[in-house]
């Protein structure tokens, strides 16, 4: 009787317990790395705004106009440069994030499949 209560217990931890602390732990550092991220990028954007409104404001005359003017064709691209690897920063998250949950949940399919044999 006290070897089938812990044969149940064993399989109750492997087969929902511990895919589900898997999928938690996957999830947390998914999320952490997301906010890491989109955090980064908000403080880069806004530190391109904010750079660009001091340079628009120096203007006093046609020469310093001419020089705001390049100044914004650089920091456009650059901020197109930023977004596209942001881009590609947050779908690798997003990726690493489903491959380990995908692998998650097939390990908790064979184990679940494992103790019903047993």
């Amino acid at each position: 009787m006290m070897k089938t209560a812990e044969n149940t217990t064993q399989q109750f931890e492997s087969t929902f317990v511990s895919p589900m602390r898997s999928y938690t732990l996957a999830a947390l550092d998914y999320y952490e790395k997301l906010m890491g991220a989109q955090m980064d990028a908000a403080r880069a954007y806004s530190d391109m705004t904010i750079s660009q409104a001091r340079t628009w404001l120096d203007v006093k005359d046609a020469d310093s106009f001419k020089q705001a003017l390049e100044s914004q064709q650089r920091v456009a691209s650059d901020f197109m440069e930023r977004v596209k690897g942001d881009s590609e920063k947050m779908t690798s998250i997003g990726q690493n994030f489903a491959q380990k949950t995908q692998q998650a949940a097939e390990d908790g399919t064979q184990r679940a499949a494992d103790a019903v044999k047993s």
